[in-house]
């Protein structure tokens, strides 16, 4: 009789539903701790909640920068209004303060006719006062140069003129000068002094001297 191949001796016999040992093994064919199992997965889920409030985080930073953004936006859009008000509207406390300056000298043009010329002078004069008075709060003060040497920094010489002052006197203020807090806004229109030509004799005449007969 022919051994049939296919036959397993009873003692090789193979148990196909053995699987994993009950308690499950590790890599190696050994049975999981349950600890490290346990282990394991808390360090996953510790790890998974890192991820979510990084995540959180994330998301946060990302809108406080989105408002950052449109907040910075408003306020450049605010600054270049207000730089654009003081262009068109930086004078209006200036001209405020120089109205009434004009609404008496209004007043004093019209009273001219019907005042004594002395009142409408006194007038005038107490106008310019309040001009004066109004720069100077402003921070504009004039400055004379009449009889002063001349300063090219101070003065602007508009022509020279024999004078028996010293050379280089302003001896004529053609326009007074004003400075801004001390920084020069407009320089003194100034006529300067020169030495006087000395006087040529006379040309001698015929029969200067008397003649001889």
């Amino acid at each position: 009789m022919v051994p049939d191949d296919t036959q397993v001796p009873p003692g090789a016999a193979v148990d196909d539903e053995r699987g994993v040992p009950e308690g499950g093994t590790d890599s190696g064919g050994e049975a999981a701790d349950p600890q490290k199992v346990a282990m394991l997965q808390a360090q996953l889920e510790e790890s998974f909640k890192r991820a979510r409030e990084t995540s959180d985080r994330l998301k946060d930073t990302h809108e406080r920068l989105l408002r950052t953004a449109a907040e910075f936006d408003n306020f450049k859009k605010r600054a270049l209004k207000e730089k654009e008000d003081v262009q068109r509207f930086g004078i209006e406390r200036l001209l405020k303060d120089f109205l009434p300056v004009m609404d008496n000298l209004e007043r004093a043009l019209d009273h001219a006719e019907q005042h004594d010329p002395r009142q409408v002078i006194e007038g005038v004069r107490l106008v310019q006062k309040l001009f004066e008075t109004t720069l100077a709060k402003h921070g504009v003060t004039g400055f004379s140069a009449l009889g002063k040497p001349f300063d090219p920094g101070l003065h602007e010489a508009l022509m020279q003129q024999e004078s028996d002052e010293p050379a280089g006197t302003v001896v004529t203020e053609m326009a007074r000068g004003y400075k801004l807090n001390d920084r020069l806004v407009r320089p003194a229109a100034v006529v300067v002094a020169k030495p006087r030509t000395p006087a040529q004799a006379a040309p001698a005449t015929d029969g200067e001297g008397g003649g001889q007969g």
